[in-house]
């Protein structure tokens, strides 16, 4: 079973950046695929981006240029360094991860083992 624990979330202004954690219980999950997903209030939750074990990495429409995804496979951690926030990007931010290295997924029924999410707010 592996856990995941977020990290780093907060309020930032407008415009401002922020890098969230992602800290793995297993050293198995240093093979997992990696994901962020996050929930807006009163929307689904939705794909942010993945990451293989790799490095391979798969963003969402809206996030390219602005966030990045990247991984340590030693200290078993997934990050995402996000720039430029808006106040559309307030969200309750996810972790995810499934066992297979290789799937960048964006469907969140993929992933099998999630955090419990870290709160974004971004606002002046």
């Amino acid at each position: 079973q592996v856990q995941l624990v977020e990290s780093g979330g907060g309020l930032v202004q407008p415009g401002g950046s922020l890098r969230l954690s992602c800290a793995a219980s297993t050293r198995s999950a240093s093979r997992h695929t990696m994901a962020w997903f996050r929930q807006a209030p009163g929307k689904e939750r939705a794909f942010v981006a993945a990451i293989t074990y790799s490095g391979s990495t798969y963003y969402a429409d809206s996030m390219k240029g602005r966030f990045t995804i990247s991984r340590d496979n030693a200290k078993i951690t997934v990050y995402l360094q996000m720039n430029s926030l808006t106040p559309e990007d307030t969200a309750v931010y996810y972790c995810a991860a499934k066992r297979d290295p290789y799937d960048l997924a964006y469907d969140e029924e993929a992933y099998g083992y999630w955090g419990q999410g870290t709160q974004v707010t971004v606002s002046s």
